[in-house]
């Protein structure tokens, strides 16, 4: 057991002043407001229920500041994918672990407190199966349970080189899987899973996207979601639109809404590019929208047209995806000023009045738990213990009411403003600080030494 005493903090039902949190078994037991602190607590300045990542590839993170220089001709988003294939052909088991426990650790310090690790990476080079076929879904596992970070994991149905069954090439070979052999791949990951990671943990599954499947092969590994989360790539580039429509006669939002069973289990990543019929239709079947502002921004996918979603009662959360740069306060603005740049006004993430902070970090809190099939996102008796405490007295906030407080965080502030940080009860960030930084960050430089040499 331990009990938090926080100055103020973020209730499901909005600010609360000196609060005692208990939590036991990685759940908050008891909530007690206007009270005073005990000599054992764990005192903290204000706190937040933490948000969860909901879409990462953590192994790009090795390669962050690579693909900034400009090639012949008009760099884009595919012409970073192939960088990112020819990188990542060399990266071992070992040094897989080693980017996976760095960003994870990134990501507890800037405040989530769980990763959605969409994990495609399979193979190994050339697209040879390992021995033991869930070698680097073990290595996501060590590093969760290194990090402590809660973990919602997610092995990436790939088939298909492009839209239309194209065949697998390059750098692809490494993420293939026909469907039989994926279904097993999840069933091996569900019991190792059980096995090693705490209750907190889950598996579900990702069909990559429209054109890295096929709709025969969708229909086929939805019969293994059981309850777990459904996450698919969609729409995240125009000449995915056109060749999606161009293969089955409906841009692939639509497609999707028409032909799967879309609902609340599902999170639909990035969902670019959809015409106004689109975004209501998402908004109302329920799906969340994993929204990952900074690499949208960094890979020129462009803005999400979250004014009409949210207007139809549409549900967010918020991704980290390449992990080019991991900050979850630089999330959340990315994601506002996207919105202004496009439609040329202020405070335009909310569906009504108030405070823009809150709605978008309350948002994403919510949101992304859904994503994750977690049950966080809040502070209240029952939920998982994901807690984040920031420093209000820093000077980005000190001048803030309490009822601007998300509001410094997402437009003033930077990361270095959490102090502590929850996951499932566990505290892994300490005095601003992974409690394995340094032994995280050693075994890290080691690895991409390494990794750099080999290629």
């Amino acid at each position: 057991m331990q009990v938090i005493f926080a100055k103020r903090a973020r209730t499901f039902d909005g600010w609360t002043e000196n609060v005692r949190i208990t939590c036991v078994g990685g759940k908050i037991t008891n909530l007690e407001a206007a009270t005073t602190a005990q000599p054992s607590d764990i005192l903290v300045d204000t706190l937040l229920p933490s948000l969860s990542n909901l879409h990462s590839h953590s192994f790009q993170r090795a390669m962050a500041g690579m693909t900034e220089v400009r090639a012949a001709g008009k760099d884009s988003f595919w012409t970073w994918r192939d960088l990112m294939y020819r990188f990542m052909e060399h990266v071992t088991p070992e040094q897989y672990q080693a980017i996976a426990a760095l960003t994870f650790m990134e990501m507890q310090e800037a405040g989530y407190a769980a990763v959605g690790e969409f994990h495609y990476v399979h193979n190994q080079h050339g697209g040879q199966k390992y021995d033991n076929q869930i070698e680097l879904s073990e290595r996501v596992f060590a590093a969760a349970h290194h990090t402590g970070i809660g973990l919602t994991h997610l092995p990436v149905l790939y088939s298909y080189g492009g839209a239309g069954k194209a065949e697998l090439a390059g750098g692809q070979m490494r993420f293939g899987n026909t469907v039989d052999s994926f279904c097993t791949l999840v069933a091996n990951a569900r019991t190792r899973a059980a096995d090693t990671l705490p209750s907190d943990a889950c598996v579900g599954i990702a069909p990559h996207s429209l054109r890295a499947t096929s709709p025969e092969d969708l229909r086929q590994v939805l019969t293994i979601a059981d309850s777990n989360p459904i996450h698919i790539h969609i729409s995240e580039q125009p000449k995915e639109v056109t060749d999606i429509q161009a293969w089955l006669g409906a841009r692939p939002v639509e497609w999707l809404l028409q032909n799967a069973p879309v609902s609340d289990q599902w999170c639909l990543i990035h969902a670019t590019h959809m015409t106004s019929q689109e975004t209501q239709d998402m908004a109302r079947s329920g799906a969340i929208a994993g929204l990952c502002p900074i690499t949208e921004a960094n890979l020129g996918d462009g803005p999400f047209n979250g004014v009409e979603y949210l207007a139809h009662g549409g549900a967010f959360g918020l991704g980290s995806d390449s992990n080019v740069r991991i900050s979850l306060t630089e999330e959340l603005r990315t994601l506002e000023y996207s919105q202004r740049l496009r439609d040329l006004g202020r405070n335009v993430i909310i569906p009504s009045e108030g405070s823009v902070g809150d709605a978008l970090y309350m948002g994403a809190a919510v949101g992304g738990a859904r994503a994750m099939r977690r049950n966080s996102g809040r502070i209240e008796v029952g939920a998982l213990a994901d807690l984040v405490a920031i420093d209000s007295t820093a000077p980005a906030m000190f001048a803030l009411r309490d009822d601007q407080i998300l509001d410094g965080l997402c437009f003033a502030a930077d990361d270095t403003i959490v102090t502590d940080l929850w996951s499932a009860g566990r505290h892994q960030v300490k005095d601003r600080k992974h409690i394995h930084r340094d032994a995280i960050i050693a075994t890290y430089k080691t690895a991409i030494t390494d990794l750099l040499a080999s290629i």
